[in-house]
């Protein structure tokens, strides 16, 4: 009997049983040759929800493991000399690949985390000395000094009227919102209806784009336009339009003040590649959509993370409070605004205690826990 005229409970079965099998024999084919296996791609699948504790979990048991697919092995490493031998010393023989560039291309496109070679080097040249210039390091710090304001006023109107308010759901839309601001140069407001559409867009496409690290039946629903990858596809297409139609407006601004003689102020990331004759309105949102996911999250996460064990401690959070009070000069009775103008570059550098705190934070809670590389040559 033909086996898809089987009953579909069956169907899976025998899935899961040739499955089962092949990982098995696998297995048994490739013992002592390589590290200790800890688990298949259906642990990562089973415990999807909290891989990150899984992963923590196995790891604590061996340093150094291999987790297995259908189709190859994935090696799993916390050994400082390994991490420090593939991202330092041996740097070239490990990137991207096929296996990353396929599940990121269709979000990402050709943006820094997806590509090799002469791309990767050609973006992390400019992108180095864009984010190095004291125009940019200005423009930056003003829009997180304004943001930093409109989120510490909302924090306060919450506790002014005992309102419970989900604070990583705040810092998330403020790091977005800045984010936006230094990237493009326009104001994102995440509470109308296109800032809403585009964050949530954005933020499903970036969970989907995740989840194809675990479903091996990702190419079969993008292929067919179904589940995940069908609603993948429309986030994308709303990210895309949206971020198109900014950088139209944005070229034919430029093209206005070059016509008229105006002098546009270019403190930007995106004037500033305009400014330097790159034009390709994919190669540009590639590299925005890049720089976003690179930005968003990972600030939000730390924050999330830092004021957590704020919370826990409170005596760390009075001492970072008395060295703010201190380096700043401010007073009890001193607003928001004046806080935001006396933080200074020379204020933060007297804020020593407050960067070993958020140092540690990340030590602890790491915004990018893992980082996928392929081995070129082995």
């Amino acid at each position: 009997m033909d086996v898809l005229s089987l009953p579909t409970s069956l169907t899976i079965t025998a899935f899961c049983v040739i499955l089962a099998a092949a990982f098995v024999f696998k297995l048994v084919l490739n013992k002592g040759k390589y590290h200790p296996v800890a688990g298949t791609i259906i642990d990562h699948l089973l415990n999807f929800n909290s891989l990150h504790d899984y992963m923590k979990e196995m790891a604590s048991k061996c340093n150094t493991y291999r987790m297995l697919n259908l189709f190859q092995s994935d090696v799993y490493t916390s050994d400082p000399a390994n991490i420090e031998y593939i991202l330092k010393t041996n740097f070239p023989n490990y990137g991207k690949g096929w296996h990353h560039y396929s599940r990121l291309n269709d979000l990402l496109g050709d943006g820094i985390f997806t590509v090799d070679g002469e791309k990767w080097k050609s973006q992390r040249k400019i992108s180095s000395y864009e984010f190095s210039t004291k125009n940019l390091r200005d423009f930056s710090s003003a829009v997180f000094r304004i943001s930093a304001v409109k989120l510490a006023q909302k924090v306060s109107e919450a506790v002014t009227s005992n309102q419970a308010t989900d604070i990583q759901d705040l810092f998330t839309k403020s790091t977005l919102e800045t984010v936006f601001k230094i990237l493009l140069g326009v104001d994102l407001d995440t509470t109308t209806e296109d800032g809403i559409l585009f964050s949530n867009s954005f933020d499903e496409a970036s969970a989907v784009t995740l989840y194809r690290y675990v479903d091996v039946f990702w190419k079969v629903k993008r292929f067919l336009k179904i589940g995940s990858e069908a609603n993948m596809n429309k986030c994308i297409k709303v990210v895309d339009e949206f971020v198109y139609k900014i950088i139209r407006n944005k070229i034919e601004q430029m093209s206005k003040s070059r016509d008229d003689s105006r002098v546009m102020k270019k403190s930007d990331i995106l004037s500033r590649f305009l400014e330097m004759n790159k034009t390709d309105p994919k190669y540009l949102k590639d590299i925005i959509l890049s720089f976003i996911i690179a930005g968003k999250d990972t600030t939000a996460s730390t924050l999330s993370w830092f004021f957590y064990m704020m919370c826990k401690h409170p005596l760390l959070q009075e001492k970072i409070a008395d060295e703010v009070r201190k380096a700043t000069g401010i007073n009890q009775n001193s607003s928001i605004d004046d806080l935001a103008n006396s933080i200074t570059d020379d204020a933060l550098d007297k804020m020593q205690y407050l960067h070993a705190s958020l140092t540690e934070t990340l030590r602890l809670y790491p915004a990018i826990p893992v980082d996928g590389k392929v081995c070129f040559i082995r």
